[in-house]
């Protein structure tokens, strides 16, 4: 099981810690939500729960709640500007299906 970052994931998320000034890494989950049911979380990490799988990528450390877990492992988070728009993208090999929007997804 594992969730992985690429080169410009890792560097955006490096640059977010370092501007916010505290913070021992990035919390990746999943909540029930949208069209297709399910849509990602990112939030950043002050303190992690016990409960919480965790994984390194690059010197940064991936939080994952139990349940997320199931929804997420295999996932690369990926960061991607295209034209006025930029964020994280994920490439989860676990969707089946996404909505039009692209907002939510199925597993």
């Amino acid at each position: 099981m594992a969730v992985t970052l690429t080169d410009k994931a890792a560097e955006r998320i490096r640059h977010f810690l370092e501007s916010r000034g505290s913070g021992v890494g990035l919390r990746l989950g999943v909540k029930t939500t949208g069209c297709s049911g399910m849509a990602y979380v990112i939030e950043f990490v002050d303190e992690a729960n016990s409960e919480d799988t965790s994984f390194e990528a690059q010197g940064i450390k991936i939080f994952v709640d139990p349940k997320s877990l199931l929804y997420l492992d295999g996932t690369e988070l990926d960061y991607a500007r295209e034209g006025l728009n930029e964020g994280f993208q994920f490439k989860n090999p676990n969707v089946k299906d996404t909505c039009g929007c692209g907002e939510s997804f199925t597993v």
